[in-house]
């Protein structure tokens, strides 16, 4: 069978109609053929045209968006805070890291406070991008609030997420988490899995990723 697209002419293998019906409906034509925008126009000498399959493909590829704000903690490798695609966002592992914007203010409150003042403004400046604490239940907290900036810049809430995945350095912590991540996600609460892994990046407690419509 001859095809003819942009003045150029290739052939196509001929097609079973009858296979095809007996695995998918498919609809059934006569003239051309439209591939992405492209219409293909069968020739021939025949004065009546037989019957052809005519499939569609569609070549629009979804246009996904990095999402990034200085409310949450910096990505640590080569990957995005969260990405927007498809009326979906996909936030990346979330760590209970105290964000690096606070460092700012730190030090302006450091330069502008009094000396009784310097040691505790010298100190948070330590904590500055650094595990808010060891302890599973404040990570927990932080992971949170975290994902909170991260999803009201992607223009979404807790209340947009359908998925978590959560990672846990003990599943013993299990129940304490729990508690925490009730007070976050409300009725229904999103579909979960959680699992503990063998580590996570700077031996972090807890790590949580999720998906969230727009």
């Amino acid at each position: 069978m001859a095809w003819v697209a942009a003045g150029k002419s290739f052939h196509l293998p001929a097609v079973d109609i009858r296979a095809l019906r007996t695995r998918a409906p498919l609809a059934v034509g006569v003239g051309c053929v439209s591939f992405a925008g492209s219409k293909f126009a069968r020739s021939t000498t025949a004065l009546r045209s037989k019957p052809f399959a005519c499939v569609g493909i569609a070549t629009d590829a979804s246009v996904k968006e990095a999402v990034q704000t200085e409310k949450a903690p910096a990505a640590l490798g080569p990957y995005s805070q969260a990405i927007k695609a498809n009326n979906l966002v996909f936030v990346s592992g979330v760590l209970g890291l105290v964000p690096e914007v606070w460092e700012k203010l730190v030090i302006t409150y450091y330069i502008f406070s009094l000396v009784k003042h310097l040691q505790t403004a010298s100190k948070i400046i330590m904590q500055t991008g650094k595990f808010v604490s060891d302890s599973v239940e404040d990570q927990t907290e932080q992971v949170l609030k975290n994902m909170g900036e991260i999803l009201k810049a992607s223009g979404a809430s807790y209340s947009s997420v359908v998925k978590t995945t959560i990672m846990l350095a003990d599943l013993k912590d299990f129940k304490k988490v729990n508690e925490i991540y009730a007070k976050y996600f409300t009725s229904p609460a999103p579909a979960r899995s959680t699992y503990q892994v063998a580590a996570l990046p700077l031996d972090a407690k807890i790590e949580i990723e999720c998906i969230a419509a727009l």
